[in-house]
């Protein structure tokens, strides 16, 4: 799929720099908000209609937060690939909607490390479901556009803005790389952190 209209967004950010006026800026052209915890808090108190992930999932977040979106009404809605039809018929069989943006970034582990919390509290700083949803996009780039940082809001609100609320192929793939390159070095910080 060369150009990719944005419908369907996922937000859960731990940066939460630019997210009300990124996420105003989706809603005002139509896309439907869905967000995890802190993130759905600060969106709805920015006043923007969104979805809590449980209403989604139909499963409450549990185990103090630690399973949110580990679900397959997410990750299937963001791996899907668009141009296969059985991809797309597997998703309206399992009442799954697609996911066109995934806008995560990472809990800050550098910050817990620099705090120099116990091992037990730095650990609670590990992201899991951030860099799945990070990889999958990035892995499903033809399908999906992955914002992994605030840094993206305006080119991508810029892309958005010159193509009728769709992105290249060309962008999407360039913000998959970053994915990718954000996820490598927050299992680069942790794994020195925790080698003996």
């Amino acid at each position: 799929m060369e150009n990719l209209p944005i419908r369907r967004a996922i937000l859960s950010v731990t940066d939460k720099s630019g997210l009300t006026d990124f996420a105003a800026f989706l809603v005002e052209n139509g896309v439907e908000l869905v967000s995890t915890g802190g993130t759905w808090k600060t969106l709805k108190e920015a006043g923007l209609p969104v979805t809590a992930v449980s209403e989604v999932t139909g499963f409450p977040e549990i185990l103090g937060g630690r399973v949110k979106t580990l679900h397959p009404k997410i990750h299937a809605g963001i791996l899907a690939s668009k141009d296969d039809p059985e991809h797309m018929r597997t998703l309206e069989d399992a009442g799954i909607l697609p996911f066109d943006l995934v806008c995560v970034n990472l809990y800050d582990f550098a910050g817990a490390v620099e705090r120099k919390l116990s091992l037990e509290q730095a650990v609670e700083e590990i992201d899991i479901g951030g860099p799945c949803m990070l990889r999958a996009a990035a892995k499903n780039f033809h399908s999906v556009l992955v914002l992994p940082s605030p840094q993206w809001y305006a080119t991508a609100i810029s892309e958005m803005s010159g193509n009728a609320m769709s992105v290249s192929l060309q962008f999407r793939q360039a913000m998959a790389s970053r994915a990718f390159e954000a996820t490598s070095r927050y299992d680069a910080l942790i794994t020195s952190y925790l080698r003996p």
